[in-house]
């Protein structure tokens, strides 16, 4: 499990952060601060693998907490999430070695890749004490390549339809829906609901089972799958073909 402390002054962030953290597989959060001084004493209890590092807040700044995370040596990562786009912020963050930095507003999807792509090195990190050239190489190279490669849509389905079909069933939330229920609430044809609907499928967003009736045929029932629901999103701002 990756533990994460998010730093972030603005409560409503903070809580959007942590819960779409929460969402995917391996991470867990240690806590919230929302200044620096709250962070280093966070730091002083827990073992923290990673940081979500705003750099506006009210007292130290985030530059000036990375700076004292370096300076002690402290085996912490950072990923820097800021409304900051000036190239001094920028370019002294990564000089701090941060590992990667989200410019606000950003895509969920921007972080999910990041944190995604953070997941990979860890776990390549703690399996390994040494690695090859030929290994380094290889991680650098698939590391250009996830940033350069975006998912796109299966023919035939739209963006902002999917983007209603997935709203819907993140409201019904564990509640089952069938084809036909789910075509009236988006007001799609249940023709076209079924090929979202396949689609989410394939990519266990969703979950489907088979009821039996004692007459006709058998009605499939489906449901959002907690564990991969993270799995809609690089699809959701993918080019249309």
């Amino acid at each position: 499990m990756i533990r994460v402390l998010i730093v972030e002054d603005d409560p409503m962030v903070a809580e959007i952060n942590k819960r779409y953290l929460e969402s995917i597989s391996g991470f867990v959060c240690i806590g919230v601060a929302a200044n620096a001084m709250e962070a280093k004493a966070v730091l002083d209890k827990k073992m923290a693998d990673l940081v979500l590092l705003d750099i506006f807040m009210p007292g130290e700044s985030g530059l000036a907490l990375l700076k004292e995370i370096r300076k002690e040596e402290k085996s912490i990562d950072v990923i820097v999430i800021s409304a900051a786009n000036d190239m001094h912020s920028i370019k002294t963050a990564l000089r701090l070695g941060a590992v990667d930095y989200l410019i606000k507003p950003f895509e969920f999807e921007r972080l999910n890749a990041a944190l995604r792509m953070y997941q990979q090195e860890h776990e390549l990190m703690r399996k390994q004490e040494e690695l090859s050239q030929e290994d380094l190489d290889n991680w650098l190279l698939y590391q250009s390549r996830a940033k350069e490669t975006r998912p796109e849509l299966p023919k035939g389905l739209a963006q902002e339809t999917l983007q209603r079909v997935v709203n819907l069933i993140f409201e019904l939330g564990n509640e089952g829906f069938s084809t036909e229920e789910l075509a009236d609430k988006v007001g799609i044809s249940r023709v076209s609901v079924r090929k979202y609907l396949k689609f989410l499928t394939d990519i266990g967003f969703v979950t489907a089972t088979l009821t039996y009736r004692s007459v006709g045929r058998p009605v499939a029932h489906y449901r959002l799958c907690e564990m991969n629901k993270e799995k809609i999103v690089p699809y959701l701002k993918a080019p249309h073909r």
